[in-house]
C-alpha cells in the first residue's frame, strides 16, 4: 500500500503543478487577462516558480519512487517533504488569494502522511 501512496503523492504534485502553472500562467497570459506591468509580472514569476517547484520535486519523487523506494520510507526523506509542503502551504496562504492551491498542497500533505503511516 505504501509505494502506491507515494506514487499517488509525488505524482499529484507533478500534475497539479503542471496544470497550476497551464491555468495561472498560460492560459491568462493567452488571453491577455492582465494588463503589462510590474505586478502582472510579478504575478506571473510567483505562479511560475510555484508551479515550477512542485514540479520538480514531484518528478524527482516519482523518479526516486521508480529506482529507488526504500528511499522514500526513510524518515529524513519523508519530513523534507513534509517541510516542502508546509513552505508551499506557507506561500499560498500568504500570496494567493484562491483556494485551488491550497487544496491541491492541502492533498499532498496528507497523501505523505498516509505514506509515512504506512511505511
Amino acid at each position: 500500500m505504501h509505494k502506491y501512496i507515494v506514487y499517488a503523492a509525488y505524482g499529484w504534485l507533478a500534475l497539479t503543478g503542471i496544470l497550476h502553472f497551464a491555468v495561472d500562467v498560460v492560459s491568462q497570459h493567452l488571453r491577455g487577462k492582465r494588463e503589462p506591468g510590474l505586478e502582472t509580472t510579478l504575478y506571473y514569476g510567483l505562479n511560475s516558480a510555484f508551479s515550477l517547484g512542485q514540479v520538480a520535486f514531484g518528478l524527482l519523487g516519482l523518479f526516486l519512487a521508480w529506482r529507488a523506494m526504500n528511499l522514500l520510507t526513510e524518515t529524513p526523506v519523508l519530513i523534507l517533504s513534509v517541510a516542502a509542503a508546509l513552505g508551499w502551504l506557507t506561500i499560498t496562504f500568504q500570496f494567493m488569494a484562491y483556494w485551488e492551491p491550497k487544496f491541491n498542497i492541502g492533498i499532498f500533505c496528507v497523501l505523505i502522511v498516509a505514506a509515512a503511516m504506512t511505511r
